[in-house]
């Protein structure tokens, strides 16, 4: 049944004639991090230093050519860019190829899975505005936790108790279309996750949000989720995370 509110959006389950759109608005929403990923990679003191030394030596091995010496700074922050970019895109491609390639079977045919898409009302048509997912976790053995694309992550005391069958909910796909943000739509998509996870009785929900992605931190803070881990397995070449200095942030909170 769909959630009203008065910002002129609604919230309802995912339905098998959303899937294309769905698909382009995940894509679309996670791609949307490469910038900001980037300028605050750049933006280090490390990468600044980095980049005039390079600019520098482009210079000298120029004959005093400030041509060479932009031409050897960009090649650095393009690689910088490339890092970032293939982060995103990998992750992208990996959801592509598993929940996200049969929506309906992963999130349809188990009651423990759920998928939501916010709709708004632009120029007399219903669009898509936004979406959360949520994938429960029955069974996993105290001390482990499996993250998204099934690789098992540190576990322990960190992550707390559970309902005595380490069941949990793991909370993805959280994207809000540009000119329906700071409207509550990211709260209301939470709080959609939050209530889905009390009526199946687990005892906690966890979500993986990368470091560049500040507002989501926020959001999640202010629901009272808590960060229990930080790492760089972003499932790409080690290096490409050390260059970007991306973070993936394990946060959860207890229902």
């Amino acid at each position: 049944m769909a959630q009203k509110n008065n910002c002129e959006f609604s919230i309802r389950e995912f339905k098998p004639s959303d899937e294309h759109v769905i698909r382009s608005l995940f894509r679309d929403g996670i791609l949307e991090h490469v910038y900001p990923a980037f300028f605050k990679a750049m933006s280090h003191p490390d990468h600044i230093g980095i980049a005039l030394s390079i600019s520098m030596a482009g210079y000298v091995l120029g004959g005093s050519s400030y041509f060479q010496a932009f031409l050897f700074g960009s090649a650095w922050a393009g690689l910088i860019y490339y890092c970032c970019h293939e982060i995103y895109e990998g992750y992208v491609l990996r959801r592509l190829s598993s929940d996200m390639a049969a929506i309906q079977a992963h999130y349809l045919g188990n009651p423990d899975n759920g998928l939501w898409v916010a709709e708004a009302d632009v120029k007399g048509q219903s669009k898509v505005v936004g979406m959360v997912a949520v994938t429960g976790k029955r069974g996993v053995e105290d001390g482990e936790r499996f993250d998204c694309n099934g690789s098992i992550l540190g576990g322990g005391a960190e992550f707390g108790q559970d309902n005595g069958d380490g069941s949990y909910a793991e909370m993805s796909h959280m994207v809000v279309v540009y000119p329906w943000r700071r409207k509550n739509l990211g709260s209301q998509l939470t709080g959609k996750a939050l209530d889905f996870c009390k009526d199946r009785d687990f005892s906690r929900l966890v979500v993986d949000v990368s470091s560049p992605q500040t507002a989501a931190v926020s959001l999640y803070q202010k629901f009272g989720f808590i960060q229990t881990s930080s790492h760089r397995n972003t499932h790409t070449n080690r290096w490409f995370s050390k260059l970007a200095r991306i973070n993936v942030k394990q946060m959860e909170k207890f229902i």
